[in-house]
């Protein structure tokens, strides 16, 4: 018995080779219906942050090889090239190790006391929980708890820094 690989999984097969020979990660791929289009959208992942014209390379070295797979069997599609953006949740292992040793926010589902979110360090993971180093303090944050993990964005820093 044979299994047909969705159009997801022909995407991957197709795009993370050629993504990685150029030096990025590929973080997340998507297709879907938007509007009245198929797109196919792949979140890519640089040190440093991603560019327009990363996003043209890879988009210009992704044109014939997805084209030559025909991963939709005909169906048209637009392609999007992207970052993953500041604010991504981190869910995957990957995402974790992409974001150990940056700050990062959890914001829980209940609140500890008043506490509705922690501010720290990533140091890791278990299957339990997520390490943080809080003000020189290793910290266990229960990931039955937290709403969301994700870098933290210090918006005061962004505005003085723009002045």
């Amino acid at each position: 018995m044979q299994f047909e690989l969705s159009i997801q999984e022909r995407a991957e097969e197709v795009i993370t080779p050629v993504v990685e020979k150029l030096g990025y990660e590929v973080v997340e791929i998507k297709f879907q219906r938007v509007g009245k289009k198929n797109t196919l959208t792949v979140f890519i992942y640089k040190k440093g942050g991603i560019t327009l014209d990363d996003c043209i390379v890879v988009n210009d070295a992704l044109d014939l090889p997805l084209e030559s797979a025909d991963i939709t069997n005909g169906i048209a599609y637009d392609l999007n090239i992207s970052s993953p953006g500041l604010d991504r949740p981190i869910v995957t292992d990957r995402d974790y190790a992409r974001n150990q040793g940056e700050m990062v926010e959890a914001i829980y589902l209940k609140p500890i006391g008043k506490v509705k979110k922690i501010v720290g360090e990533l140091v890791g993971q278990d299957d339990d929980n997520i390490i943080l180093t809080v003000k020189d303090k290793e910290t266990l944050v229960p990931k039955s708890n937290v709403k969301v993990l994700q870098p933290y964005i210090d918006m005061k820093s962004l505005k003085k820094a723009q002045i």
